[in-house]
């Protein structure tokens, strides 16, 4: 049994039917499109507000049809014996055809979609992209199609993420760690898949840093499903891990500033704020944050490929015991821009 049509479907597709049926009764009409008298004479009176913009005629749907002063006058029986003209379908007759202006912010917001792993199903957004530029006639200049760029598995690792939480089987990951610019290879027992700031992490037990931890599902190389159940150890709800310093808590911490145009490294590198992002925070020009770190290298070049736009301000160590001092990482800058000068002499 098919459900009736909405009476936007129904207000949508009554132009072209009585187009196309030019002279057969109002009887026939109401029996195609599913609707009582007083149904079909209330959406006739409606298609006559509506058309382009302008609201005069030659803008506004015209038809001819018996009309009544007052709807409780119509005669039920007479109506269902007349027919309906369509005098000016107002475009209502022909498929709907984007502009460019149109397109291009439904093309920018699809591709955002694709950039989240794991929200959407990214092949059914790429068939919508090219049906929307397909219909365009022509691809869209200026909208950047790298925003989609994923690796070509990326669907399938992040569908066996999901079917492990969802079947509770234990999993296998490769997996970059960004605080110490490494891959690793783990036994994971997932928990929940969570949306943090507008990223997809799976929450699991790690069975090698015997923890809970959050794995950001675009930093997963590779998710195998094991032939084993997930069985993380309870745990009170208030020792779950926080998505912010979450790879490994014994790793020092750096404190930096980032300039307010750089603050999607908060996100990216699972930085902690300690600002008010929001308001702008306590500094005019940059927000204060906390950062996990594995390596002096690894520090020295995340400073070094931001130019100025994150600056170191000190170190912290989990047992006051820090490896690296703040005043070595700026040494280490200041050697690796001399030599970086010195290339152009």
């Amino acid at each position: 049994m098919t459900s009736k049509p909405t009476r936007l479907n129904r207000l949508l597709a009554m132009v072209p039917y009585f187009q196309a049926h030019e002279g057969f009764p109002i009887s026939q009409a109401m029996a195609d499109l599913g609707v009582t008298e007083r149904e079909l004479y209330a959406d006739l009176n409606l298609l006559f507000m509506c058309g382009l913009p302008g609201g005069y005629g030659g803008d506004l749907i015209e038809l001819d049809f018996p009309f009544y002063d007052d709807p409780k006058d119509l005669v039920e029986v007479e109506f269902r014996e007349r027919t309906v003209s369509v005098i000016f379908s107002a475009g209502m007759d022909r498929p709907l055809r984007l502009t460019r202006a149109e397109a291009t912010p439904l093309l920018v917001a699809l591709r955002q979609l694709v950039k989240t792993p794991g929200l959407v199903d990214s092949s059914a957004v790429d068939r919508a992209i090219m049906k929307i530029e397909t219909a365009v006639g022509a691809r869209v200049t200026g909208v950047a199609a790298a925003a989609s760029v994923r690796p070509v598995d990326a669907d399938t690792t992040y569908a066996t993420i999901k079917g492990a939480v969802r079947d509770r089987r234990a999993l296998k990951l490769r997996y970059y760690t960004a605080t110490s610019d490494t891959t690793s290879t783990r036994t994971v027992d997932p928990i929940a898949v969570k949306v943090v700031d507008n990223a997809m992490y799976l929450e699991a037990w790690c069975r090698d840093a015997e923890g809970r931890r959050l794995f950001r599902f675009d930093r997963v190389d590779e998710a195998t499903a094991l032939d084993e159940p997930s069985r993380p150890p309870a745990e009170p709800e208030s020792a779950a891990v926080s998505p912010v310093l979450s790879q490994n808590p014994d790793l020092p911490v750096a404190v930096i500033d980032i300039d307010h145009a750089s603050k999607w490294i908060l996100d990216y590198y699972s930085a902690e704020p300690l600002d008010d992002v929001t308001a702008g925070g306590s500094h005019e020009d940059s927000v204060r944050a906390r950062l996990v770190f594995g390596s002096a290298e690894w520090l020295t070049r995340f400073l070094l490929g931001f130019a100025g736009d994150v600056r170191l301000v000190g170190i912290e160590s989990p047992d006051d015991t820090a490896s690296t001092s703040a005043d070595e990482i700026t040494a280490a800058m200041a050697e690796r821009a001399a030599a970086a000068r010195a290339r152009y002499a």
